[in-house]
């Protein structure tokens, strides 16, 4: 080891946790590896020396690699290596950038890369907390200017008992799987999926998950104090306090009599004729300062809607703190998809599709986890136009991903299992416009649209996206229900909840601020259920309970138990037996290792006619049996007899049934003749004897 290796020991969850540094990646800003177990993950930062030319935003990346001899497997595929990011790349992604965005000082605009690779994967302790710890790790010792540590836990509830980073195997006996992020002083970022959680449960867990996190952050300040390096001084750009003044005095009053306009087109439209009037007012200076004014405006336009959402209780498009937009929705609107609906809440639209199909149309995974498939999928697609842009259309982008995993998350706990819905179903929710909460309108188009498919689910799911305005000179905060664009955009919080009548299924929390309290974070769970119930009774005033038939056009399954060693019978050699049924009768089959069989098409009749055929095959006759059957040869000694589909026996000459003597088969019976034959014995190779029944 070099001189510049150290090691650092504490205990998460009960379970030892070792950071180490110093030995790996010399000319990273900042380098650790963290290990629990067998899990092993390195986080590595490094910094730009200086910004690029015109640069006024923080360009941070954050990336998660799942490298996938981390768990022993060969990546699939001609190129035999890692591609692009799958989706629990991505979604780890954002749940390690959320909590490290808001502590980097405003004004540092140094491009930042934050690199978390899997390194070695133990399938019982999951690498994604580690993750977020080893890159808050990597930043503190480094020399980049970020204001944390911040401490990150996965907590779960197993009867009636909170546990911190809970196994792969406890994490299936849990109803609560809840990612919490945040300093010692404050909760930075949740995201969670449960089964219909109480918020006072909701909130206990947070709370629980916090006091991890403020045992957390020591021992990283420990590790910093030891090793970490001096921080990069930068001098954040200000802006000429003579043009300050002059923009503000001569904007101010334009743009609160803008901003009074509640009708989102005619505030844009009165935004803009403001916009031309400064630009107009400070022509002289614009070439060189348009940056700098357009920043100010800004500004001036954050402070105008906050204060008269602080002072007034009054939000940009008039509404009170509580209020939540008009809603309408429709269901069943296309006639040839499986289910269909429409979910309306202000000026944010969702039309979610819904799609049924065989269990073996279910997603394929090839992660770091041991899960090979996925049954339900929820895809969420937002394009320009949903915001009024001219933009060309690109793949499918990160936000997209995350924003359909929340839906997907929130419905999961409510579908039925596989056994009593033998089906794959994939939901698509197009944003047709959006201002503010188009992923929690997706929620509600979904629940619409499963139902109006026939889906049997356990109950309705609304979701409602909540918001902050903090102020910390006079320590005011106002919370808003149903948040506009404008809200989120210059708000403190973006703080998503799903659920149904019962309780909570999905929270989704990010900060803009140094996080959330306790009682700011109570309120904003008890007005999210005000809010939740409210968008609930509209949707059920659409459609209340699942359809009872599915649409004529999705296909129908039943199923049926084989056992397991006749799996190969069914299939027949190189699959001649499978694909004559399917040829025979239109439907498509689907054969687990554990001997279910699904049959799927649109015609029942077929269906039934495919059941028909593979209980034939797999059924054993007994002695005493009798069938009606086709001859299918004749041979000098007797006549082969196919009684069900696949299986022969052989009826003797001298078993013919005439009474008389036989001296030739062909005599009696011929090749193509239906008889009726009884089972008179089977010996222990499985061949069977017949006998006609005459």
């Amino acid at each position: 080891m070099t001189d510049n290796y150290k090691k650092f020991e504490t205990a998460i969850g009960g379970r030892a946790v070792i950071v180490e540094t110093g030995a790996l990646c010399g000319l990273a800003n900042g380098s650790c590896t963290v290990t629990c177990g067998e899990t092993v993950v390195m986080a590595n930062v490094t910094m730009a020396d200086k910004p690029r030319v015109g640069q006024d935003w923080f360009p941070l990346g954050v990336d998660f690699e799942e490298k996938l001899y981390s768990v022993g497997k060969i990546p699939g595929g001609y190129r035999k290596r890692e591609g692009r990011p799958a989706d629990s790349a991505v979604l780890t992604s954002r749940l390690i950038d959320r909590p490290l965005r808001p502590l980097f000082p405003d004004g540092f605009f140094n491009d930042v890369s934050v690199v978390v690779t899997a390194l070695s994967v133990d399938p019982e302790i999951s690498p994604e907390p580690l993750g977020m710890l080893a890159s808050s790790i990597a930043l503190v010792i480094s020399d980049i200017p970020w204001n944390g540590p911040t401490g990150s836990v996965l907590v779960g509830r197993i009867g009636k008992e909170f546990v911190i980073n809970p196994t792969t195997t406890q994490q299936e006996e849990s109803d609560l799987h809840l990612v919490i992020s945040g300093t010692e002083k404050a909760v930075l970022m949740v995201e969670a999926g449960a089964n219909e959680i109480t918020e006072a449960d909701m909130l206990a867990a947070i709370i629980f998950g916090h006091e991890e996190i403020k045992r957390q952050v020591e021992f990283q300040k420990t590790i910093a104090k030891k090793i970490g390096k001096d921080k990069f001084e930068f001098v954040a750009t200000e802006i000429d306090e003579t043009l300050v003044d002059r923009v503000t005095s001569y904007a101010t009053s334009f743009l609160e009599k803008a901003l009074n306009e509640t009708d989102l087109e005619k505030r844009r439209a009165a935004e803009s004729k403001v916009d031309e009037m400064v630009q107009d007012q400070f022509n002289d200076i614009w070439e060189e300062s348009k940056k700098d004014i357009e920043s100010l405006m800004y500004d001036i336009k954050k402070n105008v809607v906050r204060n008269k959402i602080l002072e007034k209780g009054l939000r940009p498009d008039g509404r009170g703190t509580k209020d939540i937009r008009p809603i309408w929705t429709a269901t069943g609107m296309l006639p040839r998809v499986h289910g269909s609906s429409v979910f309306t809440r202000g000026s944010t639209q969702v039309l979610n599709i819904c799609t049924l199909g065989m269990v073996s149309d279910a997603q394929r995974l090839d992660g770091l986890d041991d899960e090979e498939s996925k049954r339900y999928m929820h895809h969420y697609n937002m394009p320009p136009y949903a915001t009024g842009e001219a933009k060309n259309m690109r793949g499918t982008s990160r936000r997209e991903i995350g924003h359909g995993a929340l839906a997907e998350r929130a419905l999961e706990p409510l579908l039925p299992s596989e056994c009593e819905f033998p089906y794959a179903i994939r939901t698509v929710s197009e944003v047709l416009s959006s201002n503010g909460s188009s992923s929690m309108a997706s929620v509600c188009a979904s629940s619409m649209s499963l139902m109006n498919a026939g889906v049997p689910i356990k109950a309705a799911c609304a979701g409602i996206a909540m918001g902050l305005i903090k102020d910390e000179e006079s320590g005011k905060v106002a919370v808003l229900s149903d948040i506009l664009g404008v809200e989120d955009f210059l708000g403190d919080m973006d703080f998503k909840v799903a659920g149904t009548e019962k309780g909570i299924t999905a929270i989704q929390m990010d900060m803009k601020i140094a996080g959330i309290d306790e009682p700011t974070l109570k309120t904003a769970l008890a007005q999210a259920k005000e809010g939740r119930m409210h968008i609930l009774k509209n949707m059920n005033s659409e459609i209340s309970k699942p359809a009872e038939k599915l649409s004529k056009y999705a296909p129908k399954i039943i199923i049926i138990q084989i056992k397991p060693e006749k799996i190969k019978d069914v299939i027949g050699s190189g699959g001649k037996v499978i694909n004559k049924i399917i040829e025979d009768t239109g439907v498509k089959i689907d054969i687990e290792d554990d001997g279910k069989v699904f049959i799927g098409g649109m015609d029942d009749a077929m269906n039934q006619k495919a059941r028909s055929i593979i209980e034939s095959i797999v059924f054993e006759p007994e002695v005493g049996m009798e069938f009606e059957g086709k001859v299918m040869r004749t041979i000098e000694i007797g006549a082969f007899v196919e009684f069900a589909y696949g299986k022969e026996g052989m009826v003797h000459i001298s078993k013919l049934g005439t009474g008389a003597r036989v001296e030739k088969v062909t005599d009696v019976i011929k090749v193509g003749d239906t008889v009726k034959v009884k089972v008179i014995k089977i010996d222990d190779k499985g061949r069977v004897d017949l006998q006609r029944i005459v």
